[in-house]
């Protein structure tokens, strides 16, 4: 009797584990069915991964400017000291010795799917060959070299940089920012004028990271007070220490150094203003029209424009829409097109830049309907310091 009734408590057990087993099975296939259809509701699964991953991005973002930094890969300066005294990363960052002294130069290039794009790799190719072969700076200066990039398109960059920057003659840092957490955080100050300036969701220009200039201010770290921000599609001619050099001509109030446009772009883009104002400049070609800018090369004074009560106030929705109304403007170039704007009624917040800075290459409009006056935009007399081969342009050889 006795073994019946220990088997029988043992039975009695195992079939109590297997229920809890079950209640447990149960539960979790619940948890997986709640989760697909309540989330499907709004989002597929790749979109709620998106969303979790950009939640985390906003929370990095609220902590500290520097999360926005995803990684200082390597430097010249760090290679060539560690050559010559022996000493690693770690050791000459616990001492407090020149570091202090040295004169920054920060440039930034947007390097986002360049993963996917062998025409991008190509033209960046161009642009680092180039600016490589001129740039010439003194001891204790260093070109910090930021990179707005994704995932992929960092390990492509960080590949192509090792052997690009192999013979650089001065020193250099390499900083990568994540494109995501940058995104997340300028999306609320720039969301007005991506309903004016990019031709609707899905293109090139929807994305939000093509407004980052307008407000970098507001984004970058507070110690970077001055930065210059460049295309790809570059080709250097001359020392890139000269263009941060045109900062010292900026005349008082103005916040943005910028070349104007050399095509009629904006001649069309304003074309039912022109016709209900006859006598307008707004629009016509140089040397006494408002021919608008380009921002292929754009010098960023983000202290002076974090104090500018004037910019600021431009960038409020209610302003940005008054003057697109008033202009009848609508067009799909991202910040080029709200500085074009804005150019319009306060050209003193621009520092224009001779156009050798940025000898832009585009014909096309030459090629539709702008043919008679396209020469009176195109010109540019005197040297030629950056080409750049907007809309694919071919670009010289030396």
């Amino acid at each position: 009797m006795r073994i019946l009734r220990l088997a029988y408590i043992i039975m009695a057990n195992v079939s109590r584990f297997r229920s809890l087993q079950f209640l447990l099975l149960l539960a979790s296939l619940l948890a997986v069915v709640t989760f697909y259809y309540f989330g499907s509701k709004n989002h597929d699964f790749s979109s709620t991964t998106k969303w979790i991953k950009l939640s985390q991005a906003r929370r990095n973002t609220k902590t500290n400017d520097a999360d926005l930094t995803m990684d200082t890969r390597f430097s010249q300066r760090d290679r060539s000291e560690e050559k010559e005294t022996g000493e690693s990363d770690a050791l000459r960052s616990e001492k407090s010795g020149d570091e202090t002294l040295d004169q920054r130069y920060n440039a930034l290039m947007l390097f986002t799917k360049v993963d996917k794009s062998r025409r991008l790799q190509d033209k960046f190719r161009v642009a680092m060959s180039s600016m490589v072969k001129y740039a010439h700076f003194l001891e204790g200066e260093i070109l910090v070299l930021h990179f707005v990039t994704d995932p992929a398109s960092k390990v492509v960059g960080e590949k192509m940089l090792q052997e690009l920057l192999t013979n650089a003659q001065f020193k250099y840092e390499v900083v990568f920012h994540d494109v995501e957490a940058l995104s997340y955080k300028l999306l609320p100050l720039v969301e007005a004028l991506r309903k004016h300036f990019s031709a609707g969701s899905g293109s090139y220009y929807s994305d939000v990271i093509f407004y980052l200039s307008v407000a970098m201010h507001h984004i970058l770290p507070k110690n970077l007070t001055r930065i210059v921000q460049l295309d790809i599609d570059l080709k250097y001619r001359t020392n890139i220490k000269h263009l941060f050099q045109e900062f010292d001509h900026f005349p008082p109030g103005a916040i943005i150094g910028i070349v104007r446009e050399m095509q009629p772009v904006y001649r069309h883009t304003f074309s039912q203003y022109r016709k209900e104002n006859p006598k307008t400049r707004v629009g016509d070609p140089p040397p006494h029209g408002l021919t608008g800018v380009n921002s292929g090369v754009l010098l960023l004074d983000l202290a002076t424009m974090k104090a500018s009560t004037l910019y600021n106030q431009l960038l409020d929705p209610r302003n940005v829409t008054k003057l697109a109304e008033k202009y009848r403007f609508k067009s799909h170039l991202g910040d080029q097109d709200f500085y074009a704007l804005i150019s319009m009624e306060h050209p003193e917040l621009f520092y224009f830049l001779d156009c050798g800075w940025n000898r832009q290459l585009c014909t096309w409009w030459r090629d539709n309907g702008y043919r008679e006056v396209f020469h009176l935009y195109y010109r540019c007399d005197g040297p030629i310091y950056i080409y750049h081969g907007n809309c694919n342009s071919s670009i010289p050889d030396d």
